[in-house]
Protein backbone atom coordinates (compact mmCIF):
# COMPACT_ATOMS: atom_id res chain seq x y z
CA UNK A 1 0.00 0.00 0.00
CA UNK A 2 1.44 3.36 -1.07
CA UNK A 3 0.71 6.75 0.49
CA UNK A 4 -0.17 9.87 -1.50
CA UNK A 5 1.13 12.93 0.31
CA UNK A 6 0.69 16.65 -0.21
CA UNK A 7 3.87 17.60 -2.10
CA UNK A 8 6.13 20.59 -1.63
CA UNK A 9 4.36 23.36 -3.55
CA UNK A 10 6.48 26.48 -3.15
CA UNK A 11 8.66 28.02 -0.46
CA UNK A 12 5.87 30.35 0.62
CA UNK A 13 3.07 27.74 0.62
CA UNK A 14 2.85 25.12 3.34
CA UNK A 15 -0.91 24.57 3.63
CA UNK A 16 -3.98 24.22 1.48
CA UNK A 17 -7.63 23.20 1.40
CA UNK A 18 -8.91 20.27 -0.65
CA UNK A 19 -11.20 21.93 -3.19
CA UNK A 20 -12.35 18.67 -4.79
CA UNK A 21 -11.35 15.07 -5.35
CA UNK A 22 -10.84 14.09 -8.98
CA UNK A 23 -10.99 10.34 -8.27
CA UNK A 24 -13.10 7.95 -6.21
CA UNK A 25 -12.22 4.99 -4.03
CA UNK A 26 -11.86 1.87 -6.15
CA UNK A 27 -10.79 3.75 -9.29
CA UNK A 28 -7.56 2.98 -11.09
CA UNK A 29 -4.98 5.76 -11.48
CA UNK A 30 -1.77 5.97 -13.43
CA UNK A 31 1.38 7.59 -12.13
CA UNK A 32 1.13 11.31 -12.82
CA UNK A 33 -2.68 11.39 -12.98
CA UNK A 34 -4.27 14.31 -11.09
CA UNK A 35 -6.21 13.01 -8.10
CA UNK A 36 -7.29 16.17 -6.28
CA UNK A 37 -7.45 19.94 -6.64
CA UNK A 38 -5.84 21.86 -3.79
CA UNK A 39 -6.77 25.47 -3.02
CA UNK A 40 -3.89 27.46 -1.57
CA UNK A 41 -3.81 31.07 -0.47
CA UNK A 42 -2.59 32.08 -3.95
CA UNK A 43 -3.65 29.62 -6.65
CA UNK A 44 -5.36 26.27 -7.14
CA UNK A 45 -3.03 23.39 -7.97
CA UNK A 46 -3.55 19.74 -8.88
CA UNK A 47 -1.91 17.01 -6.81
CA UNK A 48 -0.85 14.02 -8.90
CA UNK A 49 -0.51 10.36 -7.99
CA UNK A 50 3.04 9.13 -7.48
CA UNK A 51 2.00 5.55 -8.16
CA UNK A 52 0.01 3.37 -10.55
CA UNK A 53 -2.71 1.33 -8.93
CA UNK A 54 -6.18 1.47 -7.40
CA UNK A 55 -7.32 4.16 -4.98
CA UNK A 56 -7.84 2.12 -1.82
CA UNK A 57 -8.82 4.93 0.58
CA UNK A 58 -9.41 8.67 0.53
CA UNK A 59 -8.21 9.85 3.94
CA UNK A 60 -9.41 13.46 3.64
CA UNK A 61 -12.63 15.06 2.47
CA UNK A 62 -13.28 18.05 0.23
CA UNK A 63 -13.02 21.13 2.44
CA UNK A 64 -10.38 19.66 4.77
CA UNK A 65 -7.27 21.70 5.50
CA UNK A 66 -4.00 19.87 4.85
CA UNK A 67 -0.31 20.63 5.16
CA UNK A 68 2.69 19.71 3.07
CA UNK A 69 3.56 16.10 3.90
CA UNK A 70 0.06 15.07 5.04
CA UNK A 71 -1.13 11.70 3.74
CA UNK A 72 -4.37 12.23 1.82
CA UNK A 73 -4.95 8.86 0.12
CA UNK A 74 -3.72 5.27 -0.17
CA UNK A 75 -3.03 3.55 -3.48
CA UNK A 76 -2.84 -0.25 -3.79
CA UNK A 77 -0.41 -1.05 -6.59
CA UNK A 78 -1.77 -4.61 -6.81
CA UNK A 79 -5.41 -3.75 -6.29
CA UNK A 80 -8.30 -4.39 -8.64
CA UNK A 81 -10.92 -1.89 -9.72
CA UNK A 82 -14.06 -2.33 -7.62
CA UNK A 83 -17.39 -3.22 -9.20
CA UNK A 84 -18.98 0.01 -7.95
CA UNK A 85 -16.20 2.06 -9.50
CA UNK A 86 -16.60 0.29 -12.84
CA UNK A 87 -20.35 0.91 -12.96
CA UNK A 88 -20.15 4.51 -11.80
CA UNK A 89 -17.36 5.72 -14.07
CA UNK A 90 -16.43 5.79 -17.74
CA UNK A 91 -13.89 3.26 -19.10
CA UNK A 92 -11.00 5.72 -19.32
CA UNK A 93 -9.42 7.62 -16.46
CA UNK A 94 -9.44 10.91 -18.37
CA UNK A 95 -13.20 10.62 -19.02
CA UNK A 96 -13.79 9.77 -15.36
CA UNK A 97 -11.83 12.80 -14.26
CA UNK A 98 -13.75 15.05 -16.68
CA UNK A 99 -17.09 13.68 -15.43
CA UNK A 100 -16.02 14.24 -11.81
CA UNK A 101 -15.10 17.84 -12.56
CA UNK A 102 -18.40 18.44 -14.37
CA UNK A 103 -20.39 16.98 -11.48
CA UNK A 104 -18.50 19.19 -9.04
CA UNK A 105 -19.13 22.31 -11.12
CA UNK A 106 -22.82 21.42 -11.30
CA UNK A 107 -22.98 21.06 -7.55
CA UNK A 108 -21.16 24.36 -7.06
CA UNK A 109 -23.70 26.14 -9.27
CA UNK A 110 -26.59 25.11 -6.99
CA UNK A 111 -27.71 27.61 -4.28
CA UNK A 112 -25.92 27.09 -0.96
CA UNK A 113 -28.40 26.00 1.70
CA UNK A 114 -26.02 25.75 4.57
CA UNK A 115 -22.33 26.04 5.32
CA UNK A 116 -20.29 22.97 4.43
CA UNK A 117 -19.22 20.89 7.38
CA UNK A 118 -15.47 20.61 7.28
CA UNK A 119 -12.83 19.22 9.52
CA UNK A 120 -9.58 20.99 10.12
CA UNK A 121 -8.07 23.99 11.84
CA UNK A 122 -10.08 27.10 12.49
CA UNK A 123 -7.07 29.37 12.16
CA UNK A 124 -5.04 29.56 8.97
CA UNK A 125 -1.34 29.80 9.86
CA UNK A 126 1.33 30.71 7.31
CA UNK A 127 4.72 29.65 8.66
CA UNK A 128 8.00 28.43 7.23
CA UNK A 129 8.91 24.76 7.79
CA UNK A 130 11.79 25.84 10.02
CA UNK A 131 9.43 27.92 12.14
CA UNK A 132 7.01 25.00 12.49
CA UNK A 133 9.83 22.69 13.56
CA UNK A 134 11.10 25.17 16.17
CA UNK A 135 7.57 25.73 17.46
CA UNK A 136 7.11 21.97 17.96
CA UNK A 137 10.44 21.77 19.78
CA UNK A 138 9.44 24.55 22.18
CA UNK A 139 5.81 23.48 22.47
CA UNK A 140 4.56 26.80 21.14
CA UNK A 141 1.09 27.25 19.62
CA UNK A 142 1.53 29.12 16.31
CA UNK A 143 -1.81 30.84 16.90
CA UNK A 144 -0.13 32.78 19.72
CA UNK A 145 2.83 34.03 17.66
CA UNK A 146 2.83 37.58 16.28
CA UNK A 147 4.73 37.66 12.95
CA UNK A 148 6.82 40.64 11.88
CA UNK A 149 6.45 39.80 8.19
CA UNK A 150 3.94 42.23 6.57
CA UNK A 151 2.35 39.23 4.83
CA UNK A 152 1.80 37.46 8.15
CA UNK A 153 4.31 34.64 7.53
CA UNK A 154 5.82 33.27 10.76
CA UNK A 155 9.58 32.77 10.71
CA UNK A 156 11.98 31.13 13.22
CA UNK A 157 12.94 34.48 14.75
CA UNK A 158 9.27 35.13 15.54
CA UNK A 159 9.16 31.82 17.43
CA UNK A 160 12.25 32.72 19.45
CA UNK A 161 10.87 36.18 20.26
CA UNK A 162 7.59 34.69 21.44
CA UNK A 163 9.37 32.06 23.52
CA UNK A 164 11.39 34.69 25.39
CA UNK A 165 8.27 36.71 26.18
CA UNK A 166 6.08 33.78 27.15
CA UNK A 167 8.58 31.73 29.16
CA UNK A 168 6.65 32.25 32.41
CA UNK A 169 3.12 31.85 31.04
CA UNK A 170 0.93 28.85 30.37
CA UNK A 171 -0.65 28.68 26.93
CA UNK A 172 -4.32 27.92 26.56
CA UNK A 173 -5.06 24.56 24.88
CA UNK A 174 -6.04 24.92 21.24
CA UNK A 175 -9.28 22.98 21.76
CA UNK A 176 -10.40 25.35 24.51
CA UNK A 177 -9.62 28.29 22.25
CA UNK A 178 -11.72 26.87 19.47
CA UNK A 179 -14.65 26.26 21.81
CA UNK A 180 -14.38 29.81 23.16
CA UNK A 181 -14.21 31.20 19.64
CA UNK A 182 -17.28 29.17 18.66
CA UNK A 183 -19.23 30.44 21.65
CA UNK A 184 -18.60 34.03 20.52
CA UNK A 185 -20.65 33.56 17.34
CA UNK A 186 -23.60 35.90 17.19
CA UNK A 187 -26.97 34.20 17.16
CA UNK A 188 -29.76 35.77 15.13
CA UNK A 189 -33.52 35.70 15.63
CA UNK A 190 -34.11 35.90 11.89
CA UNK A 191 -32.92 33.54 9.12
CA UNK A 192 -29.25 33.72 8.14
CA UNK A 193 -26.89 31.68 6.01
CA UNK A 194 -23.38 30.74 7.13
CA UNK A 195 -20.86 29.99 4.38
CA UNK A 196 -17.26 29.07 5.15
CA UNK A 197 -14.73 31.54 3.78
CA UNK A 198 -12.44 30.03 1.19
CA UNK A 199 -8.75 29.84 2.01
CA UNK A 200 -8.02 32.51 -0.58
CA UNK A 201 -10.67 34.86 0.83
CA UNK A 202 -9.26 34.38 4.34
CA UNK A 203 -5.76 35.13 3.06
CA UNK A 204 -6.96 38.26 1.24
CA UNK A 205 -8.74 39.43 4.39
CA UNK A 206 -5.72 38.83 6.61
CA UNK A 207 -3.31 40.57 4.26
CA UNK A 208 -5.52 43.63 3.87
CA UNK A 209 -5.78 43.97 7.64
CA UNK A 210 -2.02 43.40 8.04
CA UNK A 211 -1.29 46.08 5.44
CA UNK A 212 -3.33 48.61 7.39
CA UNK A 213 -1.77 47.59 10.71
CA UNK A 214 1.85 47.45 9.53
CA UNK A 215 2.03 50.43 7.18
CA UNK A 216 1.51 54.14 7.79
CA UNK A 217 -0.91 54.28 4.89
CA UNK A 218 -2.19 57.52 3.42
CA UNK A 219 -4.01 58.31 0.17
CA UNK A 220 -3.67 61.32 -2.09
CA UNK A 221 -5.97 62.14 -5.00
CA UNK A 222 -5.91 63.94 -8.33
CA UNK A 223 -7.96 63.97 -11.52
CA UNK A 224 -6.98 63.37 -15.12
CA UNK A 225 -8.47 64.86 -18.27
CA UNK A 226 -8.78 61.75 -20.45
CA UNK A 227 -9.54 63.69 -23.67
CA UNK A 228 -6.17 63.08 -25.31
CA UNK A 229 -5.98 59.41 -24.32
CA UNK A 230 -9.47 58.75 -25.66
CA UNK A 231 -8.70 60.65 -28.87
CA UNK A 232 -5.48 58.70 -29.42
CA UNK A 233 -7.23 55.37 -28.77
CA UNK A 234 -9.94 56.31 -31.24
CA UNK A 235 -7.37 57.19 -33.89
CA UNK A 236 -5.18 54.12 -33.44
CA UNK A 237 -7.45 51.33 -32.14
CA UNK A 238 -8.31 49.72 -35.50
CA UNK A 239 -4.76 49.71 -36.83
CA UNK A 240 -3.46 48.62 -33.43
CA UNK A 241 -5.83 45.64 -33.31
CA UNK A 242 -5.05 44.63 -36.89
CA UNK A 243 -1.29 44.84 -36.36
CA UNK A 244 -0.97 43.33 -32.88
CA UNK A 245 -4.09 41.20 -32.49
CA UNK A 246 -5.00 42.84 -29.20
CA UNK A 247 -7.15 45.84 -28.32
CA UNK A 248 -5.61 49.14 -27.26
CA UNK A 249 -7.04 49.67 -23.78
CA UNK A 250 -6.49 52.15 -20.98
CA UNK A 251 -4.25 49.84 -18.95
CA UNK A 252 -1.25 50.20 -21.24
CA UNK A 253 -1.40 54.01 -20.92
CA UNK A 254 -1.58 53.83 -17.14
CA UNK A 255 1.12 51.19 -16.90
CA UNK A 256 3.55 53.19 -19.02
CA UNK A 257 2.71 56.37 -17.09
CA UNK A 258 3.31 54.58 -13.78
CA UNK A 259 6.69 53.27 -14.95
CA UNK A 260 7.72 56.75 -16.07
CA UNK A 261 6.72 58.24 -12.72
CA UNK A 262 8.40 55.45 -10.73
CA UNK A 263 11.69 56.18 -12.47
CA UNK A 264 11.46 59.77 -11.22
CA UNK A 265 10.35 58.78 -7.69
CA UNK A 266 12.21 55.52 -6.92
CA UNK A 267 11.11 55.28 -3.27
CA UNK A 268 7.60 54.43 -4.44
CA UNK A 269 9.10 51.40 -6.20
CA UNK A 270 10.82 50.23 -3.01
CA UNK A 271 10.00 48.18 0.08
CA UNK A 272 11.06 48.01 3.72
CA UNK A 273 13.03 45.02 5.02
CA UNK A 274 13.84 45.31 8.72
CA UNK A 275 15.73 48.61 9.02
CA UNK A 276 16.66 48.82 5.34
CA UNK A 277 14.98 50.37 2.31
CA UNK A 278 15.28 48.14 -0.76
CA UNK A 279 15.27 50.28 -3.92
CA UNK A 280 14.22 48.10 -6.84
CA UNK A 281 15.82 48.79 -10.20
CA UNK A 282 13.17 46.85 -12.12
CA UNK A 283 9.50 47.50 -12.82
CA UNK A 284 7.24 44.50 -12.33
CA UNK A 285 3.75 45.98 -12.22
CA UNK A 286 0.92 44.10 -10.54
CA UNK A 287 -2.48 44.42 -12.22
CA UNK A 288 -5.40 43.64 -9.89
CA UNK A 289 -7.92 41.24 -11.44
CA UNK A 290 -11.30 40.43 -9.91
CA UNK A 291 -12.36 36.76 -10.05
CA UNK A 292 -15.21 34.75 -8.57
CA UNK A 293 -12.82 33.61 -5.82
CA UNK A 294 -11.59 37.09 -4.95
CA UNK A 295 -9.01 39.61 -6.05
CA UNK A 296 -5.68 38.40 -7.43
CA UNK A 297 -2.73 40.46 -8.60
CA UNK A 298 -0.76 38.86 -11.45
CA UNK A 299 2.42 40.68 -12.41
CA UNK A 300 3.47 42.19 -15.74
CA UNK A 301 7.23 41.58 -15.75
CA UNK A 302 9.70 44.24 -16.91
CA UNK A 303 6.91 46.60 -17.93
CA UNK A 304 9.52 49.25 -18.75
CA UNK A 305 10.83 47.06 -21.57
CA UNK A 306 7.42 46.40 -23.14
CA UNK A 307 5.72 48.56 -25.73
CA UNK A 308 1.98 49.28 -25.61
CA UNK A 309 1.17 46.06 -27.46
CA UNK A 310 3.36 44.06 -25.10
CA UNK A 311 1.61 45.47 -22.04
CA UNK A 312 -1.86 44.90 -23.48
CA UNK A 313 -0.97 41.34 -24.48
CA UNK A 314 0.35 40.52 -21.01
CA UNK A 315 -2.64 42.09 -19.25
CA UNK A 316 -5.00 40.11 -21.48
CA UNK A 317 -3.09 36.85 -21.01
CA UNK A 318 -2.85 37.15 -17.23
CA UNK A 319 -6.47 38.25 -16.91
CA UNK A 320 -7.64 35.17 -18.81
CA UNK A 321 -5.45 32.88 -16.68
CA UNK A 322 -6.90 34.46 -13.54
CA UNK A 323 -10.49 33.96 -14.65
CA UNK A 324 -9.76 30.39 -15.77
CA UNK A 325 -8.01 29.64 -12.44
CA UNK A 326 -4.79 28.78 -14.25
CA UNK A 327 -2.43 31.25 -12.57
CA UNK A 328 0.85 29.83 -11.29
CA UNK A 329 2.71 30.97 -8.19
CA UNK A 330 5.29 32.62 -10.44
CA UNK A 331 2.57 34.80 -11.99
CA UNK A 332 1.84 36.42 -8.61
CA UNK A 333 5.23 36.86 -6.98
CA UNK A 334 7.59 39.80 -6.91
CA UNK A 335 5.53 42.81 -7.98
CA UNK A 336 7.02 46.22 -7.22
CA UNK A 337 3.89 48.41 -7.61
CA UNK A 338 0.20 47.70 -8.20
CA UNK A 339 -2.57 49.22 -10.33
CA UNK A 340 -6.21 48.54 -9.54
CA UNK A 341 -9.16 49.66 -11.63
CA UNK A 342 -12.37 50.04 -9.67
CA UNK A 343 -13.77 52.09 -12.53
CA UNK A 344 -14.80 48.98 -14.43
CA UNK A 345 -17.38 48.37 -11.68
CA UNK A 346 -18.53 52.00 -11.58
CA UNK A 347 -16.39 53.31 -8.71
CA UNK A 348 -16.04 57.10 -8.80
CA UNK A 349 -13.51 57.41 -5.94
CA UNK A 350 -11.82 55.01 -3.53
CA UNK A 351 -8.80 54.56 -1.26
CA UNK A 352 -7.01 51.38 -2.43
CA UNK A 353 -5.09 49.32 0.12
CA UNK A 354 -1.37 48.72 -0.38
CA UNK A 355 -0.37 45.27 -1.62
CA UNK A 356 2.34 44.61 0.99
CA UNK A 357 5.32 44.58 1.00
CA UNK A 358 4.95 47.16 -1.78
CA UNK A 359 4.66 50.77 -0.65
CA UNK A 360 2.35 52.17 -3.33
CA UNK A 361 -0.81 51.36 -5.27
CA UNK A 362 -2.61 53.40 -7.93
CA UNK A 363 -6.39 53.38 -8.10
CA UNK A 364 -8.19 54.09 -11.38
CA UNK A 365 -11.87 55.07 -11.43
CA UNK A 366 -14.82 55.73 -13.71
CA UNK A 367 -14.53 58.24 -16.52
CA UNK A 368 -17.27 60.85 -16.21
CA UNK A 369 -18.03 63.92 -18.28
CA UNK A 370 -17.71 67.03 -16.12
CA UNK A 371 -17.53 70.79 -16.75
CA UNK A 372 -13.91 71.96 -16.65
CA UNK A 373 -12.60 75.53 -16.57
CA UNK A 374 -10.02 75.87 -19.35
CA UNK A 375 -6.90 78.12 -19.29
CA UNK A 376 -8.78 80.87 -21.17
CA UNK A 377 -11.57 80.73 -18.53
CA UNK A 378 -13.99 79.06 -20.94
CA UNK A 379 -15.90 76.03 -19.71
CA UNK A 380 -15.82 72.75 -21.58
CA UNK A 381 -17.28 69.31 -20.91
CA UNK A 382 -14.37 66.88 -20.56
CA UNK A 383 -14.07 63.14 -19.76
CA UNK A 384 -12.47 63.19 -16.31
CA UNK A 385 -11.12 60.40 -14.09
CA UNK A 386 -10.21 60.61 -10.42
CA UNK A 387 -7.00 58.75 -9.59
CA UNK A 388 -5.76 57.79 -6.12
CA UNK A 389 -2.35 56.87 -4.77
CA UNK A 390 -2.18 55.02 -1.47
CA UNK A 391 1.35 54.97 -0.09
CA UNK A 392 3.38 53.97 2.95
CA UNK A 393 4.29 57.17 4.75
CA UNK A 394 7.14 55.40 6.54
CA UNK A 395 9.39 55.88 3.51
CA UNK A 396 7.32 58.01 1.12
CA UNK A 397 6.79 61.63 2.09
CA UNK A 398 3.63 63.49 1.18
CA UNK A 399 5.52 65.76 -1.20
CA UNK A 400 6.84 62.80 -3.22
CA UNK A 401 3.44 61.12 -3.28
CA UNK A 402 1.69 64.23 -4.57
CA UNK A 403 4.38 64.89 -7.18
CA UNK A 404 4.25 61.25 -8.30
CA UNK A 405 0.52 61.50 -8.92
CA UNK A 406 0.90 64.85 -10.68
CA UNK A 407 3.52 63.29 -12.96
CA UNK A 408 1.12 60.48 -13.88
CA UNK A 409 -1.52 63.09 -14.64
CA UNK A 410 0.90 65.00 -16.90
CA UNK A 411 1.91 61.87 -18.81
CA UNK A 412 -1.69 60.77 -19.37
CA UNK A 413 -2.79 64.21 -20.51
CA UNK A 414 0.03 64.13 -23.08
CA UNK A 415 -0.09 60.46 -24.15
CA UNK A 416 1.92 61.10 -27.32
CA UNK A 417 4.96 61.55 -25.10
CA UNK A 418 4.38 58.02 -23.75
CA UNK A 419 4.38 56.67 -27.28
CA UNK A 420 7.58 58.54 -28.16
CA UNK A 421 9.33 57.36 -24.99
CA UNK A 422 8.26 53.76 -25.60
Amino acid sequence: MKEIKVPELAESITEGTIAQWLVKEGERVEKGDPILELETDKVNVEVNSDYTGVVAKLLKEAGDDVEVGDVVANVDENGEVSTSAETSSEPSQSESTTESKQETKAEESKPVAEAPKTAGKSNQIVASPAARKRARELGIDLNQVMPRDPLGRIRPEDIEAHASKASNTTEEPKKAKQEAKSSEKTEFDKPVERVKMSRRRQTIANRLVDAQHNAAMLTTFNEVDMTSVMKLRSERKDKFLKKHGVKLGFMSFFTKAVVGALKEFPLINAEIQDNEIVLKKFYDIGIAVSTDDGLVVPVVRDADRLDFAGVESEVSRLGKKARDKELQISDLQGGTFTITNGGIFGSLLSTPIINAPQVGILGMHSIQKRPVVMPDDSIEVRPMMYIALSYDHRIVDGKEAVQFLVRIKQLLEDPYSLLLEG
